[in-house]
């Protein structure tokens, strides 16, 4: 769910667009299926943390395809976990089980 908060901390998006994000932004890495993606915005939605948009930003797109937006608790929360995941980083660069200076890409 963290990275799609932070894929819509970027701007409103879809569905599709969101699944191609994460797998672009993790390399490959995370790949959203269908199912994985709707279950979690539809728990984003229950929590809050991003809410379904009324602005299309490509007037020739879809009319069924539905837009979410970031909230600002959302934004909160994605700043959290970016928090704990960032202290998970720093304890595995002490315990020499990351190498130094670089960052691990993926995660959920």
């Amino acid at each position: 769910m963290f990275l799609i908060l932070a894929s819509l901390a970027g701007e409103e998006s879809h569905g599709y667009a969101i699944m191609r994000e994460v797998e672009e932004e993790t390399g490959g890495a995370v790949r959203l299926g269908p199912g994985t993606l709707y279950r979690s915005i539809k728990r984003l939605l229950d929590d809050g943390l991003i809410v379904e948009s009324d602005r299309r930003p490509d007037p020739d797109d879809d009319e069924r395809r539905r837009y979410y937006r970031i909230t600002d608790l959302g934004r909160q929360a994605a700043r959290a976990e970016a928090e704990r995941l960032e202290s998970m980083l720093r304890l595995a660069h002490r315990r020499a089980l990351a190498p130094a200076g670089k960052t691990s890409r993926g995660g959920a």
